[in-house]
């Protein structure tokens, strides 16, 4: 007889279990309260999208399209039939320093006709897409003032797990859709995260700050990088040769150390922008200075997304070793045109959930959750029924309450709600329902009290 399988979560994914998920739990409702301060209101997209949607906005050349999402068919395509088209329309060609038969590499063209071929979905590999999508679908645009928006939920990308990095990891953004392009909106964006950042605990983190440029300041810096690269294509890894056609920015994102020195010799992207991107910079510094907030600029902070325009920003944090980033955003102005929305600014940030908690975790900076308040140690059969009526009563004042389903001897009983970590136990026996009093105990120093129903509230309040 074969032995039953073991199921385990697969590789890349995790089980988040209490009491960890009361501190995600914190995290987020915290974010939620520090977004709905500045007036941002919560979307809810699906978490797969057409896959297209993401091959023209994120870009089609860089990794997360070319390498990293989740793609399946949908209607009556059969992965197989899928497969048929793909094998028809691409040449497979391994990345160059990859192992054979491991990894394939797909040029923009070759994902395009593979697109087209199937209809194909992927799960979400980032949210910014999916609001941009239901911003021009849902007829956003026409609402008055900017669209303040934020999200919470999980992302999907096929790259290798390592410390605080998953396939399926956890956002949580913020995206200001609308007419302006105002340094203060940027300003205000980054001071809103900031804020919860120091909400939370998280102190140690260094902000940093950079522009690169528009649509007409942009390329001519691409192509003037994009040359001196080809000089020095011979000294830089595979990784950096490829996108030295592909996205030759990211060569600048670059974390190798035999490649440091080589890219501190690189043209910066600040000695190249136009009078209205140097001026839009400029302002964007002044609010910050206005709002007291310390930042560092770094000219080598690109974003590895297509979208990006003029503002990007980053903010790293202690703990997390040479991968330390926990947050990442900037502007967008032109995404909304080319996915078929009318001309509209944007800017926005994602914060990576799991890196975050990861930090406050490593901090030692945790905050006190609420536990369990009382634990219900009720004795005799004749006192169930009270026992479920205090339980009711106790937790539609707000209260946790831990009712056991079956009698249990006093001492075990006790012994359980210390386990539990219970602040008190509620003692109901015979007595206590003969004079309608409830003994109760705090678990912390054993000290107990006699109370009516309506002296239980307040003082489990008071402590």
């Amino acid at each position: 007889m074969s032995e039953r399988k073991q199921f385990r979560a697969i590789r890349g994914t995790r089980d988040i279990l209490p009491p960890d998920s009361a501190l995600w739990n914190w995290f987020e409702r915290t974010a939620r309260e520090v977004f709905e301060s500045f007036n941002f209101r919560e979307i809810r997209t699906p978490i797969f999208e057409d896959t297209s949607l993401f091959a023209r906005s994120v870009g089609e050349e860089t990794d997360i399209v070319s390498k990293e999402m989740f793609t399946f068919p949908t209607g009556e395509a059969s992965m197989t039939d899928v497969m048929e088209v793909v094998h028809e329309n691409i040449e497979f060609q391994p990345i160059p320093g990859a192992s054979q038969g491991k990894q394939a590499s797909l040029s923009a063209d070759e994902m395009t006709a593979a697109i087209k071929a199937a209809s194909l979905v992927s799960l979400r590999p980032e949210a910014t897409a999916s609001v941009v999508r239901a911003y021009i679908e849902r007829g956003m645009h026409a609402l008055p003032g900017s669209q303040k928006l934020y999200y919470v939920g999980p992302m999907f990308r096929r790259e290798r797990p390592q410390k605080g990095r998953y396939r399926q990891f956890y956002q949580i953004g913020a995206e200001v859709l609308g007419p302006s392009d105002a340094p203060a909106i940027d300003a205000e964006v980054i001071e809103m995260l900031l804020v919860l950042f120091n909400r939370v605990g998280l102190t140690r983190t260094t902000l940093y700050v950079n522009s690169i440029g528009c649509k007409e300041c942009r390329p001519k810096y691409v192509e003037l990088l994009r040359d001196e690269l080809r000089k020095v294509r011979d000294r830089l890894g595979a990784d950096s040769q490829r996108r030295i056609e592909t996205n030759p920015l990211r060569v600048l994102d670059s974390k190798l150390p035999e490649e440091q020195e080589i890219i501190a010799t690189l043209p910066r992207i600040s000695d190249h922008l136009c009078d209205a991107c140097r001026d839009h910079f400029a302002k964007l510094k002044d609010e910050l200075n206005l709002r007291g907030i310390a930042y560092q600029e770094n000219w080598r902070l690109v974003r590895g997304l297509d979208y990006y325009t003029r503002t990007t920003f980053e903010v790293t944090a202690e703990g997390l070793g040479s991968q330390n980033a926990v947050c990442g955003g900037g502007r967008y102005d032109g995404l909304v045109e080319l996915l078929g929305g009318p001309p509209t600014k944007g800017i926005g940030f994602a914060i990576g959930t799991d890196r975050a908690i990861l930090s406050i975790q490593e901090s030692g900076n945790l905050p006190k959750l609420p536990g369990l308040d009382v634990f219900v140690a009720w004795m005799g059969t004749e006192c169930y029924p009270a026992a479920v009526a205090i339980a009711r009563k106790l937790r539609d004042a707000g209260f946790a309450v831990e009712l056991p389903p079956e009698e249990m001897k006093f001492k075990k009983s006790l012994g359980l709600a210390d386990k539990l970590g219970a602040r008190y136990a509620l003692i109901l026996g015979e007595d206590e329902v003969a004079s309608g009093t409830y003994t109760l105990k705090r678990l912390a120093d054993a000290e107990q009290k006699k109370l009516t129903e309506g002296e239980l509230p307040e003082q489990l309040r008071s402590g």
